[in-house]
């Protein structure tokens, strides 16, 4: 039972996390408000402007955290030296799920970028005290995989516009997903960033988003907002599927 004494201090010291925007969609929605104080205290707050990095790939993975604004870039260095983004992490992702002891990507900021930083140790032993901490940190990591997968079959596409097409439906479901704009979607990415995820060239990239817009299916208000006209037929580019709150590639 709260006693006045412990609701107080709960007030006092939970206040940041209770009213954090992401709290019903973060690691931390897998605690009540009287169990948050344990993640608070071994929380710290992480500001990042525009392109600093916060790993580097091959870190030392002594911290995970959790991201509350903004957008992260992931990238791995290919062999012949070229960057290969291997995602984007919007509110409400963490960081550091599927990594064992070193980190597998460089995370960088795009934008101004948010975030809680928690020493893994001291995460470890919470998912111990809370199971259902535990629980949705494996949950996340599920999603994470499957999320990989599908950025694999879009990748295994052969036509441009059927990459940026998945990549539009699914960025919007995923902001929809979190209470963010997703009509008309905010790209805050540069033109570089979405073609080095796709794999093609930024003149491609372009000539597809020019494609998109001449068939009628978006609109370009500016370089960073997509305004989807018609999004069943965007999804049909695509070769999408919708399932319930996610989106996953068809096999065509």
């Amino acid at each position: 039972m709260l006693t006045v004494t412990s609701v107080m201090r709960l007030a006092s010291a939970c206040s940041a996390c209770i009213a954090c925007d992401v709290r019903t969609m973060a690691v931390c929605a897998a605690l009540e408000d009287d169990q948050v104080e344990a993640l608070e205290r071994i929380m710290t707050s992480r500001h990042l402007s525009n392109d600093e990095m916060l790993v580097g790939e091959g870190d030392a993975l002594t911290r995970v955290f959790s991201l509350t604004a903004g957008m992260l870039r992931l990238s791995i260095a290919l062999p012949d030296g070229r960057r290969q983004i291997t995602g984007f992490l919007m509110p409400g992702d963490y960081l550091g799920l599927a990594d064992e002891d070193v980190h597998s990507a460089t995370a960088e900021a795009i934008g101004d970028v948010r975030l809680c930083s928690f020493p893994v140790r001291d995460m470890n032993a919470l998912m111990e005290r809370f199971p259902l901490l535990k629980d949705r940190l494996h949950a996340m990591t599920r999603s994470a995989l499957r999320q990989a997968r599908d950025n694999q079959m879009v990748l295994g596409r052969l036509a441009p516009v059927e990459k940026l097409a998945t990549f539009l439906v699914t960025l919007s479901q995923r902001a929809s997903e979190r209470k963010l704009s997703a009509n008309p979607l905010v790209l805050p990415m540069s033109r570089t960033d979405i073609a080095d995820y796709l794999g093609l060239t930024i003149e491609t990239v372009s000539r597809s988003f020019t494609k998109l817009r001449n068939q009628g299916l978006i609109h370009l208000p500016d370089p960073h907002r997509v305004a989807v006209a018609d999004m069943a037929a965007l999804q049909a580019v695509a070769g999408i599927e919708l399932h319930g709150s996610s989106s996953r590639p068809s096999r065509r």
